[in-house]
């Protein structure tokens, strides 16, 4: 990961010690343990999930559940730097024309602009946290795959 962290929960630990050391938010709201079931939940794509167990501007846990042959768009975030950690299940990330498997108890860090996408090609559900400081979804941009564009551009 570059950091000298030793592990991913490591770097989450960090990121979370940070977004506190700097939130500017009230002190006086009591700390609480949570978990997915009484966190805000969201479904995208076709039937993935998402529990947001830290939900601030300036950073975001997630528990996500993708499910077999489950992936997110090619994007990347202007801001936002996120790491993804495998809870269960097996993550492939294409980052830098590039498939990264990553397995459960492990993790990988993406960098503000870099083109990414997230997939699971295989037969089980894929449970993972990613961590975004600051939160990611605002700052989200789309990549269209190359042919794509190409034929939008032929079109106009």
């Amino acid at each position: 990961m570059g950091h000298g962290y030793r592990s991913g929960l490591a770097l989450i630990a960090a990121l979370i010690l940070h977004g506190a050391a700097n939130a500017g938010e009230d002190k006086s709201r009591l700390a609480f343990a949570i978990n997915k079931d009484v966190a805000d939940h969201y479904a995208w794509g076709s039937k993935n999930d998402g529990w947001y167990l830290v939900k601030r501007s300036d950073m975001t846990v997630i528990q996500e559940r993708m499910v077999s042959g489950g992936e997110e768009v090619p994007h990347y975030h202007k801001k936002s730097r996120q790491f993804f950690y495998v809870l269960s299940g097996e993550l492939v990330m294409e980052a830098d024309d590039y498939s990264n498997v990553v397995k459960a108890g492990e993790g990988i860090e993406i960098e503000p602009g870099k083109i990414h996408q997230a997939r699971n090609p295989s037969g089980k559900p894929l449970e993972m946290l990613v961590v975004s400081f600051p939160n990611s979804h605002a700052d989200l941009v789309v990549v269209k795959p190359a042919h794509q564009a190409t034929q939008l551009a032929k079109a106009d």
